[in-house]
């Protein structure tokens, strides 16, 4: 991973271990996004043709990633607004069961309507206890996020499969925006019927860009009004045929913005997800036994096998002032410092937290 680092200016900067906040801009992206500008400056409207193709491309682009067909992609400017157009297209008689102190736009999403909601406490056997749940509160949809925003706390994927497979008419909802990028994904083997997420954090894609991924059954547990003339492909033949996925796009997107996604896709193909997922797993399973020696870690996330490489450390303010006096860029959440690492991380970096957090140099 050494030679990608060259990519990421501010790496030179300190330890970047702040990607759950925002995931870095790099040189390569910067050059195609210049590029891409100066071709609109010069070529006008004639650059609208490139400027679909990018769109359409885009598109496939991220079925392909996530291994989710194609006509069931769609692209929307993030998780958030996604979430809420699915959302109102939804029974409010459906009982919902979400995680306590979840990422804020997806509860909320559910909780400012009229849905029958229950709730999961954050234990380290939650999954054993949202299957108990399920089947006695009879449970129509489960969301939540896959990582979770605060702590890391990552969901048992091979839970989700098995979750589907004993209750298949449970709709399961994920928000992917701390998970898609981190490590590699199979949607449509997934068991998942909704995954929304946010590209501009471990995607690298900048502002301005996400997905949503259906499963060809959850298609028909909502009904979408959303419309508009991009979503008919600019025909007005096509207004009664609009397919599901598009009409969560309901006008122009920007070949920028989405063309950023798709090139940050490519990188990432280029580097190899196997080889992000492997380095990854590395740098979680370093950092926890470290985290685990300071006992700096919760009860919940030292009970999981598995972990994210998101992780909270109880941390004051000072501690945390300490942090970023070494040029340590991180961020404070909940009674605790997050520290957030990437492929771009090296298990050295975890060396150098590790003596700050000891000797504060």
């Amino acid at each position: 991973m050494e030679k990608f680092r060259k990519e990421f200016p501010v790496l030179r900067k300190g330890i970047y271990v702040n990607t759950a906040v925002y995931g870095l801009l790099y040189d390569s992206l910067l050059e195609w996004r210049q590029e891409h500008d100066l071709d609109f400056l010069i070529d006008g409207s004639d650059m609208r043709e490139q400027s679909l193709k990018v769109i359409s491309n885009t598109r496939t682009s991220v079925g392909r990633f996530f291994n989710c067909k194609r006509e069931n992609v769609a692209l929307v400017s993030n998780f958030s607004s996604g979430l809420n157009v699915l959302l109102e297209g939804l029974n409010s008689k459906k009982k919902v069961l979400l995680v306590e102190n979840d990422y804020p736009s997806l509860n909320w999403s559910f909780e400012n309507r009229d849905f029958e909601v229950f709730y999961m406490s954050m234990t380290a056997n939650l999954e054993e206890r949202i299957q108990e749940t399920i089947s006695s509160q009879k449970i129509d949809v489960l969301a939540l996020s896959l990582v979770q925003w605060l702590d890391g706390f990552a969901i048992d994927l091979g839970f989700l499969k098995d979750l589907k497979k004993q209750h298949p008419s449970l709709i399961i909802m994920v928000d992917g925006t701390q998970f898609c990028g981190s490590a590699s994904f199979d949607f449509d083997n997934s068991g998942i019927d909704v995954l929304g997420a946010s590209a501009y954090k471990w995607l690298l894609a900048g502002y301005g860009n996400g997905f949503m991924l259906f499963s060809d059954q959850v298609k028909n547990e909502f009904a979408i009004n959303n419309i508009g003339f991009n979503a008919a492909d600019g025909d007005f033949n096509k207004k009664d045929e609009i397919r599901f996925a598009k009409k969560f796009e309901p006008g122009h997107l920007s070949s920028l913005i989405f063309g950023s996604l798709k090139f940050s896709l490519d990188f990432f193909e280029r580097i190899g997800m196997d080889k992000i997922t492997a380095h990854n797993r590395k740098l979680s399973e370093k950092a926890k036994a470290e985290f685990q020696k300071l006992g700096l870690l919760s009860d919940e996330v030292l009970g999981r096998k598995q972990h994210s490489t998101i992780f909270n450390i109880k941390a004051n303010e000072a501690t945390y002032q300490k942090l970023i006096d070494n040029d340590v860029f991180c961020a404070q959440r909940g009674d605790g410092v997050r520290l957030s690492f990437h492929f771009y991380n090296t298990e050295a970096e975890i060396d150098a937290i590790v003596k700050i957090l000891k000797t504060g140099k």
